[in-house]
């Protein structure tokens, strides 16, 4: 066998180059090459002048300033430049469109623009920012909706612009809904807003008996303006109060009051909805929108579940007992928090809930007093009844039917309450004589069970 000598192969070599197909291959795969290496520098010094020129905020969906920023980016902004004008349209919107009631009984509906989804400019002072709003590929597990994002781009020498923006969206979002009650409620495992935000309460509509509303109203301003107290001796930052008695009372009519008079929010859980299970509340318990009082209703339902179960030994997919203590003081129990518990029976309440700590202030609200009832009828009637006497003539009347007690005597409890009242007045809006000559409706009905 025969070894080829270094200038046999140079030969050969020589030969593969003056082969035309071999030459015309080998130079389009060298140019293939040299143009993949060439783009592929480009796209690297490309995102490297990108991560160095430019910053992006990202803002989920679940992020309680993404609808600041929908409506942020909603509003008008006049430019003067040739360059921002045709830069900043927005040609693509979605709507949102809100409906309530108008006093002759007609609907009326409010359109609310936003930028749809897609790519879009926009001039906030002396900056351009690029605005990416889409719908991720990835869903919500409990409801199947798709998650959503807001990318807002600009140059890092502006970066400190998103700082002014995120103020400027969050003082537009509290100047919508000043003057208004935001009231939350449960869907899946978020919170959400029960229809529109509604016009605050004025405390004075409210009227219990002597005393009651002040107090509570300055134990909550009280604990309001001493976090920096609870901190400094380590007591976890949170307010418990129990509401108890009958239907109609104006518990909840209070509450809702009490958040107006603090500029509060309400999130109302139902303890005895079906669904609202422990690790549920726990859970919404920990992310409560800020500055809300959150409500739970019912909840003499965790004990009522606590005792009563099925033959199978299952109550239902609701609050247990323990469940409903560990949420109010456990570990999962969430600070900052000011919430109030309301039950008509309080004798299924077990005296570990209301202990120091899950509820500090036990109130009854019970039945209409003499109190009450004088005032809420200075209330409806007072600008036409000026010197009292028709007053004084429907507070005997009551009294002679038998609805107002002594209680420094000992006796039972007066038997209607303030929702009655109310409802008496409203039927007789502008006629004392026909609220006075219907006072005896306000008896309570005595209910028979069918045999």
């Amino acid at each position: 066998m025969t070894e080829s000598t270094p200038a046999q192969s140079l030969l050969n070599i020589n030969a593969l180059l003056d082969n035309p197909v071999f030459a015309g291959g080998f130079g389009l795969a060298s140019l293939g090459a040299a143009l993949a290496f060439a783009r592929r520098g480009a796209l690297t010094t490309a995102g490297m002048i990108r991560r160095r020129m430019l910053v992006n905020v990202e803002i989920s969906q679940q992020d309680p300033a993404y609808p600041w920023i929908l409506a942020w980016l909603s509003e008008p902004r006049p430019q003067t430049s040739f360059l921002a004008k045709r830069l900043t349209r927005i040609n693509k919107l979605s709507v949102s469109t809100a409906t309530s009631s108008t006093p002759n009984g007609a609907t009326k509906a409010s359109f609310f623009l936003q930028p749809g989804y897609g790519r879009h400019i926009v001039k906030y002072k002396h900056a351009y920012i690029a605005v990416s709003r889409e719908k991720q590929s990835t869903a919500k597990t409990n409801t199947g909706e798709p998650h959503e994002t807001v990318e807002l781009t600009t140059l890092y020498a502006h970066r400190h612009i998103f700082e002014d923006i995120f103020t400027e969206a969050r003082g537009l979002a509290l100047q919508a809904n000043e003057g208004k009650t935001v009231v939350y409620s449960v869907r899946n495992f978020d919170w959400v807003p029960l229809g529109e935000p509604r016009r605050k309460r004025p405390l004075g509509s409210v009227i219990l008996d002597e005393g009651v509303k002040e107090g509570i109203v300055n134990d909550a301003r009280d604990f309001l303006e001493r976090r920096q107290w609870y901190v400094d001796r380590g007591i976890p930052y949170r307010r418990g109060y129990l509401l108890y008695g009958p239907p109609g009372s104006g518990k909840t009519s209070f509450i809702q009051a009490l958040a107006g008079e603090l500029d509060f929010s309400v999130a109302m859980i139902n303890l005895s909805e079906v669904g609202v299970t422990d690790d549920k509340l726990a859970f919404l318990l920990t992310k409560l929108p800020e500055r809300t009082i959150v409500l739970l209703e019912d909840a003499d339902s965790a004990f009522v579940n606590r005792r009563k179960r099925d033959a199978d030994g299952y109550g239902g997919a609701t609050v247990t007992f323990s469940g409903l203590l560990n949420a109010l003081d456990g570990l999962s129990a969430s600070e900052e928090r000011i919430a109030f518990l309301t039950t008509n029976h309080v004798e299924l309440l077990d005296p570990a809930l209301i202990r120091p700590g899950r509820v500090d202030m036990t109130v009854r609200i019970g039945e209409a007093t003499r109190y009450q009832a004088a005032q809420m009828w200075d209330r409806f009637y007072g600008d036409i009844d000026t010197d009292g006497s028709n007053r004084e003539r429907f507070l005997a009347r009551l009294d002679g039917l038998g609805l107002f007690v002594d209680l420094n005597e000992g006796e039972a409890l007066p038997r209607t309450s303030t929702a009655a009242i109310q409802g008496l007045f409203l039927f007789n809006k502008n006629d004392m004589e026909g609220a006075i000559a219907m006072a005896e409706g306000l008896i309570p009905p005595k209910l028979e069970a069918e045999k």
